[in-house]
């Protein structure tokens, strides 16, 4: 068996492992990082462990440890049980208030799964409280957070942007994010009136929001609150407007907020989701050793085999689609997937931007499924009036759907015009 062979066989080895026994995929791939480099590759240890994405690592606790400290002291909760009031008790616009919380709090920076954790709660538990069908609500929020996760200041985005830059793909950071809101919010309309949405618009149904509401939810913002929401403002326009790092923005940010005792240090590490900062960082490691091995030529021949010019936006979403359903989409397909683009930019003679997106569009577009970390928080956040059976049997089809939905969408706008 070749080095390059040994190299993917790893990757994937480690991704099944992980998601069969539940470990961290970025724990065992920087293990298989340093035994194939090491071990069969002829590498140093330096060498290994100059693969792991430094900068990436620093970027992603910097953002992550300041929307932990808005999570810790109530902030992001108090605006998501807020903000229920804008449907102005229209049953039909409550969950279309939550898709748009879903997308504001993505795109401050939070991200997908931080998101979701932070809004599926207070969204699923309304939902059972006035009556609206809880796969509803899981298709607002799930594709919401996901509409709003390629942000240049999210986790998700993040990556992406680092990826694509060491593509050869820099400076496309907003064309991207608008990609993917774009496709998210279509297929979420689309599903949210086909299943039920227009049907609730039409039949003016109004509900008493203040009665459902907790009494904390009631409560306006306190002084800690307001000054979490004007630093993270304060950092946005710094980064959009004046281009400062954010490396530089979030640690600064940070700084003020633990100064001033607007929130608790110790909670606000403990969480930092670092299961995913680790996974993304570990696969990003046993890729760098993959490109040394050969490894991601061997997936760019793959695809190219199953490829034409046109159709391989369509390919790379459905393969990056049907992954990601069982994985994770920001620790392992964009990772593996996106370097990728060049070659196979070169090799089809295709635009490596269409390619690209169609990766980031297809891997998120099934994150819904109830087998990926979305849609898990949405059907664990189901009240009991919800029959959780169904209500995942519903999840699952319309996440693995968007496979396909995800495919075609990409061949068309990506491939065809």
């Amino acid at each position: 068996m070749s080095l390059a062979w040994i190299s993917l066989v790893a990757l994937v080895v480690a991704v099944v492992v992980g998601v069969v026994l539940r470990i961290n995929v970025g724990l065992l791939a920087l293990a298989a990082a340093y035994i194939v480099g090491i071990g069969f590759g002829g590498m140093s240890a330096s060498q290994v462990t100059g693969g792991f994405p430094t900068s990436l690592f620093v970027v992603l606790v910097a953002v992550m440890l300041l929307f932990a400290l808005a999570q810790v002291n109530g902030t992001l909760t108090k605006i998501a049980r807020q903000s229920v009031r804008l449907a102005h008790g229209n049953i039909g616009m409550i969950p279309i208030v939550f898709f748009g919380l879903s997308v504001a709090i993505a795109t401050l920076g939070a991200g997908n799964i931080a998101g979701a954790a932070l809004i599926a709660p207070v969204a699923m538990s309304a939902a059972g409280r006035i009556g609206i069908s809880g796969f509803l609500m899981v298709i607002m929020v799930g594709n919401g957070v996901n509409a709003g996760t390629y942000s240049p200041i999210a986790p998700t985005g993040i990556v992406a942007n680092e990826l694509m830059a060491q593509a050869g793909l820099a400076g496309v950071e907003w064309q991207t994010y608008w990609n993917t809101f774009i496709a998210q919010t279509a297929v979420a309309f689309i599903g949210y009136l086909a299943f039920g949405g227009w049907k609730l618009l039409r039949s003016g149904r109004s509900a008493d929001v203040e009665k459902h509401m907790s009494a904390e939810g009631r409560e306006p913002l306190n002084r800690d609150q307001w000054l979490t929401i004007g630093v993270i403002a304060a950092l946005l326009v710094a980064v959009i407007v004046f281009r400062l790092d954010i490396v530089v923005g979030a640690f600064a940010a940070v700084a003020i907020l633990l100064v001033a005792r607007a929130s608790d240090e110790e909670k606000a590490v403990l969480a930092v989701p670092w299961s995913t900062i680790l996974m993304v960082c570990g696969v990003s490691t046993l890729v760098s050793v993959l490109a040394e091995t050969g490894g991601i030529d061997m997936i760019v021949d793959g695809l190219v085999a199953i490829s034409t010019p046109t159709s391989v936006t369509g390919v790379v979403a459905f393969v990056s689609g049907i992954i990601s359903a069982y994985s994770s989409t920001v620790g392992v397909v964009l990772p593996t997937f996106l370097p990728t683009v060049p070659g196979l930019a070169e090799r089809l003679g295709a635009d490596a931007l269409a390619i690209a997106s169609s990766i980031n569009v297809g891997g998120h577009l099934v994150d819904v499924s109830p087998l990926s970390t979305i849609g898990a928080i949405c059907i664990a956040a189901a009240p009991d009036s919800e029959d959780r059976k169904a209500l995942f049997a519903k999840v699952l089809a319309w996440g693995l759907s968007m496979s396909v939905v995800g495919a075609v969408v990409c061949w068309i706008f990506f491939g065809l015009l």
